[in-house]
């Protein structure tokens, strides 16, 4: 007989084969397609790709926010083991958005209201979802501004979005989705236009979160550096696939897909040595090419990878994987 499943033994999200799909007036335009990855308890996945990988739409697949005309045509997203996700209706599904699954927008601007004070909207959320009184969601929510090392936190209570800096507003942003207490924080390319020293206080500010407060991350970025800096895992994607799968430190010492070689290639360097960057750039969706999607990019492709597409193969006795002929060794072996 098999153990019983339990909390410690399962993933916390599991995301199996989701494809997605916009409808366009020259038919159907594939915009995810066969995602398939887990995010373990306490982890930090990192989401990387260029712009219209499909990185944050995989994301608002998640919490059910898909933008108008975009439909899910395939696969499941299990939080917890408890079911899919993509079958509840949208008053089970509010339960699940903001108090199991929160989310760090990528513009914090653009996603708090300039109208209310910080304090007001942290305060609201610890209300919603965890039906605080006034007095005792005031008093949380400054507490969750000290957890955030918000700078004088008693004051920027009262302040609102366009009195903070760049750095503040992203601390804030990351309070509000804490004030849930939630299980996942999707944070979509959170150091997005800081300069470099605050984009490293925010990173550091999320690995710390994760070690005092076991919270489990989602880091969506385009940016490598960022990787590199607080991640545990990345899955890599490309034109609405999962390209390559692999711990932070493999990916960087050992890329198994070109593409991902080409990321790597493409990272400045210091002392200012050269950046090699790939020609061209991710296809539409309904100009796929035939064969691997990459084929048209990849410096290494051969003739089977023009007419045929590649499985998600398992590599180094399952511990990574790449969407490339080229792993198919003696180890390799079809998901």
């Amino acid at each position: 007989m098999s153990a019983p499943d339990s909390a410690a033994s399962r993933p916390l999200l599991l995301i199996d084969r989701l494809s997605v799909c916009f409808e366009h007036p020259r038919g159907r335009a594939p915009v995810l397609r066969d995602v398939s990855f887990a995010v373990e308890r306490g982890e930090i996945l990192a989401l990387v790709g260029e712009s219209g990988s499909g990185k944050t739409l995989t994301a608002l697949a998640i919490l059910g926010l898909l933008p108008a005309g975009a439909e899910v045509t395939a696969g499941e997203i299990v939080l917890d083991g408890s079911g899919d996700l993509l079958r509840l209706r949208e008053p089970q599904l509010r339960r699940v958005r903001g108090r199991r699954v929160a989310m760090v927008f990528q513009d914090p601007m653009g996603a708090l209201n300039p109208v209310l004070t910080i304090g007001f909207q942290i305060a609201e959320s610890l209300r919603v979802h965890r039906g605080l009184g006034r007095r005792a969601a005031r008093d949380e929510a400054r507490r969750l501004l000290e957890l955030v090392a918000m700078p004088d936190p008693g004051l920027r209570l009262g302040s609102y979005p366009h009195q903070l800096s760049g750095g503040q507003l992203q601390r804030a942003m990351i309070a509000v989705a804490l004030a849930s207490d939630p299980d996942l924080l999707l944070a979509d390319e959170p150091t997005t236009a800081l300069d470099v020293t605050i984009q490293a206080q925010v990173l550091e500010l999320l690995a710390e979160l994760r070690r005092r407060l076991g919270l489990t991350v989602v880091l969506i970025t385009h940016d490598l550096a960022v990787v590199a800096e607080c991640s545990d895992r990345v899955a890599v994607m490309y034109a609405g696939q999962i390209v390559e799968l692999a711990r932070v430190g493999e990916l960087f010492e050992r890329p198994a897909h070109p593409y991902t070689r080409g990321l790597i290639a493409s990272m400045p360097r210091l002392g200012g040595g050269i950046v090699q960057g790939m020609a061209g750039g991710i296809p539409e969706p309904l100009d796929l090419p035939d064969g691997c999607t990459f084929h048209p990019r990849c410096p290494r492709v051969f003739e089977r990878c023009r007419r045929q597409a590649p499985d998600l193969y398992e590599t180094s006795g399952g511990a990574r994987r790449s969407r490339c002929f080229l792993a198919l060794d003696e180890e390799g072996s079809p998901t």
